[in-house]
Parts: C-alpha cells; sequence; structure tokens
C-alpha cells in the first residue's frame, strides 16, 4: 500500500514538451497544404480530370497532417522514480507476467525461452510474480522448452540479482565475453552460467524426444495445433514466498481447447484465457503481457510500472488503466517505428494517454473486468450504486461465465482485495474448465471484458473501449529500453505483418468500438478521438497514396500538368522542401542517419501502396460477409552471434537489414507496376514521345513533372534494384510480367487519351 503523505516525493513525473517551433512548422506545412488546394479550386476549370484526383488525394493528406498537428502539439511522457518506492510503499502489489507464443516454427522456442529468463529474473520480489506462458500451438517442444527453462532459471535468477545486471535475458547478456582478468567469483560464477545456458540452448535446439514415452507429456499425445484439450502445467511453483534473491517465481504452462468448428480469436481469445487462468491461481491486481519474442532488456521495468500506478493524490484518485513502453528492437531495421514512437506516442501521452501497442504493456486487471472511472467511489472501491452490477452471483455469472471460483477471483480483484497465498496446483480442474471452447458463449468474455474481439489488431480495439471508460494511460519512454525484440525479416514477413496491421486497424474503425460513434455518449477526448482516427485510417492511406505515385506519370505521358505553374509553383516546392527537412530532423535528432531517413520513406511509401491496399480490400470482403479476416503469425528471427552490447537497440547492426527480399506474392504487384510505369514515363519524356511545354508558364506536362517521376522511383529503389537482382532479392519474373503488362496498358491509356 502506497503512502500519500503529501512530504514524500513523487514516485513518477510527468514530462510536457514545449515545441513552439514545431508547431509553427506543423502551422505552415497546414496552411500551405490548404493554399495548394484553394489554388486547385481556383484554377479547376482550366485543367483536366487529372486536377480533381490530384485535389481529392490532396485533401486526405492535408486531413491526415491536420491529425497529426492535433497529436503532436502537446507531448509528453511519465519518468518514473523506482528509487523511491521503498519509502513511500510498505509492500509491493502483485504482478502475473503473460507471454503468448504460437508455433514453435515460427517463433523459435529458444527465443521463448529467453523472454521467460528474462521477465523470471526482474528486480521484483519472487513471490510477487508469476509467469504464465500460452502456446496457441500445443507443442511439447515448447513445454520441454519452458522446463528446461525452469531447471537453468534456478541459476539464472540468483546470477543475475547477485550481481545486479541490467540486461536480464541470457543470449543478450552472453553477448559480450567476459571482461575480468583475475580469477574472481563474478568470473567463476559467469562462466558457470554461460556453461548451463548453453547446456540449456544445446537441448532446445536439437530436442528430438520420444513425448509419448513421458508420463508428463501424455497430455500432448495425439494433439494438433487446431484440436486438442486443455493443457494447465505448473512448470515451477515458488512455495517458499518469502521473496528471497534465490527464488524463482511461479512459472504456468497454458494452451487452451480448441476445435477446428470454433472461433477461437487468436490472440486476444489466447490472452483472456491467461487472465482467467491467473485469476484463479494468483490474481495479482497487475497484469505484463508481452509477445514471446520481447524480452526485458531493463531490470527495474515492474518497478517503473508500479512508480505509476501507486502514486496516489490527495484531489483525485489514480485513473491510469495501463502503462505502455515503447518496442524497441536489435536485429533490423526499426528506425521508422523508433522515430512514431518517439513523437506520436509522446503526443499520444499528452492527451489521454498513450496507445496500448500489444506488448511491453502493464494492465490494471479490473480495468480489463470492465470497471470505467464512473463505477468508482473517492477512495477507489466499486460505488454502492454500481455493487450489485458488479459483485451480484448472477451478474458476475453472467458476464465472466459459470465458474465459481472465477467468479470468487473477479469480485476480489473488483474490490481490490489481497490474494491470499494459493497453492497453484489446487485450481488445475478449474483452469481446465475456464480453458474449454464453450466457456466464453453466452457471457461478455471479449465484448466488454478482457482483451475484446472482433478485430487482429486486439490491442487498438481494447485500447480505445478502456479510453471510452474514461480510463487514462501512461508512457514510460527510458534512456535505455525497457523490452527489446526481433522484427520479422525484410519482404513477405514485414508485408504479412502490415497487412495484418492495416486490416486491423481498419476493422475498428467499422466496428462499435470506432471514434467515429458515440461522439456524446463515450469519455474520449476529442483530440484524443482524432489521434484514434490517425492510426485507424492507416489502410485507407493506400489509395491516394497509389494514386499520387501514378498521377506525374500519367501527366508527363498525356502531357497535361500536375502542379501549379509559374510563381504558386513554390506552394509544391515549398511544401515538399520543408516535409524533407522536417521528417530528416525527427531521424536525426534521435542520432539516426539520413540514410534512415530515406529508407524509412521508402518503406512507407511501400506499405502504403503495396499492402494497406490489400488490408481495403479484406475489410470490404468482411463487411460484406464474404470472407473474415485471419490473424497470421509472423515469423520471428533469432541469432546468438550478433555482436552487440545488449544496451540498447541496434536497429541496422545486420549488414542485409536494409535488402528488400521478394517472392511470388501479390503483394508486391502494385511496386513493381508504379516502377515500370514512372520508369516508361520519363523513358518517353527523354525521348520527346508528348511534345512538352518547356517553358514553364505552359499549359502540359514540365521538368516538374519528370522530376516527380523520378522521386517515385528513388522511393521505389528496392523494387527498381529487385528488377536486376536474382535470387530472393530479384522481382519473380511472374510478377514482373504481370506487372509489365499492366503497365502497357497504363502508357497506352495515358498516351492514347
Amino acid at each position: 500500500m502506497a503512502d500519500s503523505s503529501s512530504s514524500l516525493p513523487s514516485l513518477f513525473e510527468k514530462i510536457s514538451y514545449k515545441r513552439y517551433f514545431l508547431r509553427a512548422v506543423d502551422l505552415t506545412m497546414l496552411g500551405l497544404l490548404f493554399s495548394l488546394l484553394l489554388y486547385r479550386i481556383l484554377h479547376m476549370s482550366q485543367n483536366d480530370n487529372v486536377w480533381v484526383v490530384a485535389f481529392l488525394c490532396e485533401s486526405f493528406f492535408t486531413f491526415i497532417w491536420l491529425l497529426i498537428t492535433c497529436i503532436k502539439w502537446t507531448p509528453a511522457e511519465h519518468k518514473p522514480y523506482p528509487d523511491r518506492l521503498d519509502e513511500r510503499v510498505h509492500e509491493l502489489p502483485s504482478v502475473d507476467m503473460f507471454v503468448t507464443t504460437a508455433d514453435p516454427v515460427r517463433e523459435p522456442p529458444i527465443l521463448v525461452v529467453n523472454t521467460v529468463l528474462s521477465l523470471l529474473a526482474v528486480n521484483y520480489p519472487a513471490n510477487k510474480l508469476a509467469c504464465y506462458v500460452s502456446d496457441d500451438g500445443c507443442s511439447p517442444l515448447v513445454y520441454f522448452s519452458l522446463k528446461e527453462a525452469s531447471n537453468f532459471a534456478k541459476i539464472w535468477v540468483p546470477f543475475c540479482k547477485k550481481y545486479n545486471f541490467r540486461v536480464r535475458a541470457p543470449f543478450r547478456y552472453f553477448l559480450n565475453s567476459l571482461d575480468a582478468k583475475e580469477d574472481s567469483e563474478f568470473s567463476r560464477d559467469w562462466e558457470m552460467t554461460k556453461r548451463e545456458y548453453e547446456k540449456l540452448s544445446g537441448k532446445v535446439e536439437d530436442a528430438t524426444r520420444d513425448w509419448d514415452a513421458d508420463d508428463d507429456f501424455e497430455a500432448f499425445s495425439n494433439t494438433k495445433p487446431n484440436d486438442h484439450s486443455t493443457i494447465v502445467k505448473v512448470v515451477w511453483e515458488n512455495k517458499g514466498g518469502v521473496g528471497d534473491e534465490k527464488e524463482v517465481p511461479h512459472f504456468v504452462y497454458v494452451s487452451r481447447e480448441k476445435r477446428p468448428n470454433y472461433l477461437h480469436h487468436y490472440k486476444a481469445g489466447a490472452m483472456n484465457f491467461l487472465v482467467r487462468v491467473s485469476g484463479l491461481m494468483t490474481n495479482a491486481p497487475y497484469m505484463l503481457n508481452v509477445d514471446c519474442d520481447m524480452f526485458v532488456n531493463e531490470a527495474d521495468v515492474v518497478r517503473q510500472a508500479m512508480c505509476i500506478f501507486l502514486q496516489k493524490s490527495k484531489n483525485s484518485i489514480n485513473h491510469c488503466a495501463f502503462v505502455q513502453y515503447p518496442q524497441d528492437f536489435y536485429d533490423s531495421n526499426c528506425e521508422e517505428l523508433v522515430v512514431l514512437q518517439s513523437h506520436l506516442s509522446r503526443g499520444f501521452a499528452g492527451i489521454q494517454g498513450s496507445i496500448y501497442s500489444g506488448s511491453g504493456c502493464f494492465h490494471t486487471r479490473r480495468v480489463m473486468y470492465g470497471l470505467s472511472v464512473d463505477d468508482l467511489e473517492e477512495d477507489g472501491s466499486p460505488s454502492s450504486v454500481n455493487a450489485r452490477k458488479f459483485l451480484d452471483e448472477e451478474s458476475l455469472a453472467r458476464k465472466f461465465g459459470s465458474s465459481k471460483e472465477i467468479r470468487k477471483s473477479v469480485a476480489n480483484a473488483l474490490q481490490r482485495k489481497s490474494n491470499s497465498q494459493n497453492i497453484l496446483t489446487n485450481f488445475l480442474d478449474e483452469a481446465r474448465e475456464v480453458g474449454q471452447c464453450q466457456y466464453e458463449s453466452q457471457t461478455s468474455w471479449g465484448k466488454t471484458i478482457g482483451w475484446l474481439y472482433d478485430s487482429t489488431a486486439e490491442d487498438v480495439n481494447t485500447s480505445i473501449d478502456i479510453h471510452s471508460r474514461g480510463w487514462t494511460s501512461s508512457y514510460i519512454y527510458p534512456v535505455q529500453p525497457a523490452f527489446l525484440g526481433c522484427m520479422p525479416p525484410g519482404g513477405p514477413e514485414a508485408m504479412v505483418q502490415q497487412r495484418r496491421w492495416g486490416t486491423g486497424m481498419l476493422e475498428v474503425l467499422f466496428n462499435k468500438h470506432s471514434p467515429l460513434i458515440g461522439i456524446f455518449s463515450q469519455k474520449l477526448r476529442f483530440r484524443q478521438r482524432l489521434a484514434y482516427i490517425h492510426i485507424f485510417t492507416w489502410g485507407l492511406r493506400s489509395i491516394p497514396e497509389l494514386a499520387y505515385c501514378l498521377l506525374p506519370a500519367f501527366c508527363l505521358l498525356h502531357n497535361s500538368a500536375l502542379f501549379p505553374k509559374g510563381l504558386c509553383s513554390g506552394i509544391t516546392v515549398t511544401l515538399v522542401g520543408m516535409h524533407c527537412l522536417y521528417t530528416l530532423w525527427e531521424f536525426v535528432s534521435l542520432g539516426f542517419s539520413v540514410h534512415s531517413w530515406y529508407t524509412s520513406q521508402s518503406f512507407w511509401r511501400i506499405k502504403a501502396t503495396c499492402i494497406w491496399l490489400f488490408s481495403i480490400t479484406d475489410i470490404i470482403f468482411k463487411l460484406l460477409g464474404v470472407s473474415k479476416t485471419v490473424f497470421i503469425v509472423t515469423k520471428k528471427t533469432f541469432n546468438e552471434t550478433r555482436s552487440g552490447t545488449g544496451d540498447g537497440p541496434s536497429c541496422s547492426a545486420d549488414p542485409n537489414a536494409g535488402k528488400f527480399e521478394f517472392d511470388d506474392s501479390v503483394y508486391f504487384l502494385p511496386g513493381t507496376f508504379i516502377v515500370l510505369v514512372n520508369l516508361a514515363a520519363i523513358a518517353g519524356f527523354l525521348v520527346g514521345l508528348q511534345p512538352v511545354s518547356h517553358i514553364y508558364g505552359g499549359g502540359g506536362s514540365t521538368f516538374v513533372e519528370a522530376c516527380a517521376c523520378i522521386l517515385v522511383v528513388m522511393l521505389f529503389l528496392p523494387f527498381l534494384k529487385g528488377l536486376f537482382e536474382k535470387g530472393k532479392y530479384g522481382i519473380p519474373l511472374s510478377t514482373l510480367s504481370k506487372a509489365a503488362f499492366l503497365a502497357v496498358l497504363f502508357v497506352v491509356f495515358s498516351v492514347g487519351k
């Protein structure tokens, strides 16, 4: 319990950034965009239909920039002071930690093992922690790996806490050689621990056991990833329970029941099962969820989050529902995401709070159980008016299901009652019951409780629902990344991930949690609503982005003007120049190179035109009832030999990180088509296919349209290189032939029109 005395220093500080100059730049660019739209309106009758298309595209871009300006207006973040916890908090609360995995091939078990080990070794009392691993692939290999990891944890956890180093994932910690030259106690412990980790890695990598021969693996016999009963196994139970540094936290393996004829709601369904199982066994008031590849890179990460949750005020109760950390990566080209999080996520944090982004997030259990801010008294307990709504047995059964133990744990969680020291194995039968396919039928799970369904982007879907209930959230952006993960390899895997994200965002835009509805019935602040609209409309950008990449080529081939002439051409030149300098500053200010900025701009155009276009078709087919969206697990890479310190993201450590991979997927057809069309337009311009208006005041196409075509080709440089590369870095002949056919049709249509 936290001491609320005002004489003691605060557990955290909210840092608000003053950005007056950047506000002026944002508004200037917004003014230039409106000036361009006004110019097009005034000269619409003097030009052909190309100007109508350009006007519509630029109107959408102006709307997007207006949203971005609103988001970035008051950036903020929270700075925790975990060293003050001991003097402010008499007893730290319990935390349940969730790890989700679904495919042992695409998500290597050794990667899951490192994530779990990093969680078990955080700088927090072991008797206050429990780690739950959800294996949606029901793999005996994953269970075997976790069992072996629990044995190594008895060495690793005491080693980490004895020497108190920051990086707690073994494969990152052991990247560096031992510095100590003398025969010290640390060097001996280091060598011994490394040998044991190498043994663990060897066992996991080379596991070819006959699982059926072991009684402990009997539950895995005759199972399939999509057809098996619920499996719940307590891998390790901390029976000491005093928080000694040699203790290892509770460690539980779960795999919910799956049957071919039931919809399982992908990751959201797995997360809700984890909430129920953990509610039965430990029922911690706070929950951390991380992806299986997102290991802890800061030992004090749990203590940092508790600084936000445990801070009390005399004037109001703490309305923080979750604490989000940025996602950082160690093995791939992640500069764009880092920049987005640094600027946009801080912008969110300055309004109503950061968006839940699926991993590296601490949640409040009772908020996930459906509580709204209006349901609370001043002391934070459920109000007497709503007591029946939440605590009545009939109401609990209707919302949370038939399990009596679940209803009991929910009632305790809603009233913030301390959890007794349960014996985990006593709840195995109940845990299997709440993992059955039919358990959620006719309940509120996934509708108003837990992680919400109806979108493959379960994180933002749940996030907007929480904010709509009046809750706020916090954003911690530490100097050193709190979590580090791995990005999917470039090319096909990245495309799959981007399509899933784009589709999921659009699903939320058109479901009942859409920021476009409930303006007067929700507690979502206006600017927060605009911020969500910006996120959810990412997929819609594909149409104007694609059109704008083709318009210069069309105008050059058709000999028509696209951009303003004369002095008014300064609008376009200034706008493009300011945008380039602005985005370049965002990258350079964070320590990234000009090349990383260029690569990011290129990939943004690629994913907007090549991937999010298919997100639109996905959502159209779903709304028409033709098909349903599918959650595809992205492939995770794992490399223990990569050099580095483990202290932060090495976003371009891989020499091939910037190289683009291709396959015969339809994803690469639009990009190839764009490059071929613009190359054809440039070639036509050079050979004089159309009479060009060399005098800038002329009415036809000019050198400016040709420069625009060159710029488009530069932004799609990976596709240009792919025309001449071979193997996985070259565009397949099937894709090239289809794109060439479409390009010929486009050229014929443009020239002959």
